[in-house]
């Protein structure tokens, strides 16, 4: 972890350094903190309600994390689905929690409405125009960011797209992202520079290591996003095991979560 990080009353949150307005307000939580137990499985702050945690135990993580980031109100979770789905927050805010929408990133034009992104190794993407008035929160995971999950948030907002600022979160790494030939020809066969983005593994022949966050900024950059609305890309889930849950390393665990919105 680094300087960008922030701990507060034993929460230790991973806040963006982008050139978003101050009223928009952003983090991804990390493991640190919460009540959930079992060393390499939910230990820690756990907010996923889907992987198996005492649901207890999930809604005390989600509770105090309300109430140490003084969220305006309940975000909106989503049950994702790996898809390119992309819903307006404003219209489901209200909803009971058990009757999520199936979708992988949300929007809103609408201030305290807070956007949610759940992931332990896929890609979170938080996205915040220069005005602050709008704002969205993005699950890409391989699928999702190869069929066009960022360009389906992107599209979302009526700012141009020079007025983005865009942060990607904490994603499995591109040392330990292990994938099979046919990923790369998914994405190869929508920009054949992506196969960039892969190296072969020198544990497996047939294997490649992928780098997600390279991905995105090349799907980015095809939307005429510039490396300089960009921030954030430089952790590994995998590895990282004091601070993150891992699906790919443990198979059995819980989640972070990234959220986002403007007062």
């Amino acid at each position: 972890m680094n300087n960008n990080d922030h701990t507060s009353s034993a929460l230790k949150l991973l806040r963006p350094q982008w050139a978003a307005p101050s009223n928009v307000q952003a983090f991804m939580t990390t493991r640190i903190g919460g009540v959930s137990l079992g060393e390499q499985s939910y230990q820690g702050l756990n907010v996923g309600a889907h992987c198996g945690d005492d649901l207890t135990a999930v809604q005390a993580n989600r509770t105090l994390l309300s109430s140490v980031a003084q969220l305006p109100s309940e975000p909106v979770w989503l049950k994702q689905t790996h898809s390119t789905t992309v819903v307006d927050a404003q219209e489901y805010s209200q909803r009971p929690t058990e009757q999520k929408t199936d979708a992988d990133g949300s929007y809103t034009d609408r201030p305290e409405i807070v956007c949610a992104a759940m992931t332990a190794d896929c890609l979170p993407v938080l996205i915040s125009n220069s005005a602050g008035t709008e704002v969205a929160a993005v699950h890409a995971g391989w699928r999702g960011l190869a069929d066009g999950v960022l360009e389906a948030g992107i599209a979302k907002f009526t700012s141009p797209v020079e007025e983005l600022h865009i942060w990607l979160g904490a994603a499995i790494g591109p040392n330990c992202f292990e994938v099979g030939a046919e990923v790369v020809e998914f994405f190869a066969d929508h920009d054949a520079k992506a196969s960039l983005c892969f190296i072969q593994s020198s544990q497996h022949t047939d294997k490649w290591l992928g780098n997600l966050y390279q991905l995105a900024k090349q799907r980015l950059a095809m939307l005429d996003v510039r490396s300089v609305q960009i921030t954030g890309g430089e952790h590994c889930t995998f590895t990282d095991v004091e601070n993150f849950y891992s699906y790919r390393r443990d198979k059995i665990t819980g989640r972070m979560v990234s959220l986002i919105w403007f007062n």
